[in-house]
């Protein structure tokens, strides 16, 4: 029901297949994300650790679900001198394409403990329908 996409993910196939080397190596996303269907619902968590909840942004258009979250840098004083910082900062997006079979219209969105838990229902038009079987020449009749 979601399709996931990634352009370098192909790119780094090719590459793989061209130098002829094996293993993964492909770079990591900033907004790894999980997606399962539970009952009448499909349900995306993305990790977000330590975003700001006021710095989450999720829109939808058309079919195309889009996460947008900013990591920023936490408070620093004039004395303070980083010796390491490997977090990534700033702006990430991540990008879902919705099956025509979900509703945009019931998401529901959650962030807890640096998990955005996204909870997409399941279209009425999708779901599955009992079709009862008449007697007698009758016609078929779709019950809900």
């Amino acid at each position: 029901m979601l399709l996931r996409t990634d352009p370098f993910r192909e790119l780094d196939r090719l590459t793989q297949q061209f130098l002829g080397t094996t293993g993964t190596w492909s770079r990591p996303t900033p907004m790894p994300l999980d997606a399962y269907r539970a009952g009448d619902e499909y349900v995306i968590c993305f990790d977000l650790p330590g975003v700001d909840p006021e710095a989450i942004d999720i829109d939808v258009e058309r079919n195309v679900l889009t996460v947008k979250a900013e990591r920023r840098p936490r408070q620093q004083g004039e004395d303070v001198q980083w010796e390491l910082s490997e977090r990534p900062l700033g702006v990430f997006s991540r990008q879902v394409v919705l099956a025509d079979t979900l509703d945009p219209d019931g998401i529901a969105a959650d962030y807890d403990e640096g998990v955005l838990t996204l909870r997409i229902p399941v279209a009425e038009k999708a779901r599955p329908r009992k079709v009862a079987v008449a007697h007698g020449g009758a016609r078929r009749q779709i019950q809900a």
